[in-house]
């Protein structure tokens, strides 16, 4: 089977389950969308929030980039689909919840810290990565020592506080969430172990979250 087959075929079965005998789900979502949580996730193909959280259409407000990256808050010239993504889902769709949600072997993270190998190199890729600098730069310092592999593991968990870091940059989220209409999560999806984590403020860790 090709892979454009493959997804004919599983466009089938979508429109069998949801638009079969049952046509409940779609007959409330056609009159618009509700969505109690945002989430910002990667484009890699092995971690869709929907799988991974078992949501149904309608659950989840999404944004997917390289690296599950929010660029900081900035007004003027240029595209901004990230931001324009949050004020969507923040201001007029209301989302209580905005999770940013990473994972490991990210190829992402690993351009960041090692670079993008030569005869790969694009005109977008590095410049886009380098919004989590920072978290490179905590890494190096305190693991100045641990394996590349380390390296980019602890970089996966530190640029996921890059982007929540970010997401307080911007005015209209920051005042929701001191107001309590609007909680900001970190959670990290382990592909190795298949284990969520999510990271706890207080602790200033990532905990098991299911």
């Amino acid at each position: 089977m090709t892979d454009i087959q493959k997804l004919i075929t599983g466009f089938k079965r979508f429109h069998e389950n949801y638009f079969g005998g049952d046509q409940e789900l779609f007959g409330q979502l056609k009159q618009g969308q509700n969505p109690g949580a945002m989430v910002i996730a990667c484009s890699d193909s092995r971690v869709d929030p929907a799988i991974l959280l078992d949501c149904q259409p309608g659950d989840l407000f999404m944004v997917r980039n390289v690296g599950n990256l929010v660029p900081p808050y900035e007004r003027g010239a240029g595209l901004h689909g990230v931001s324009t993504a949050l004020e969507f889902g923040v201001c007029v769709l209301g989302v209580e919840h905005l999770i940013v949600l990473g994972h490991s072997r990210c190829g992402g993270v690993r351009a960041l810290m090692q670079g993008i190998p030569e005869g790969e190199q694009g005109e977008f890729i590095f410049g886009w990565v380098n919004i989590a600098a920072r978290a490179k730069e905590r890494v190096l310092a305190e693991l100045p020592n641990a394996t590349p592999e380390r390296q980019c593991s602890a970089c996966e968990e530190a640029s996921i506080l890059v982007s929540l870091e970010n997401l307080l940059t911007f005015p209209w989220i920051r005042s929701r969430v001191e107001q309590g209409s609007l909680v900001l999560h970190g959670w990290y999806f382990d592909i190795d172990t298949g284990e969520l984590v999510a990271y706890d403020p207080a602790q200033g860790s990532f905990k098991p979250l299911a």
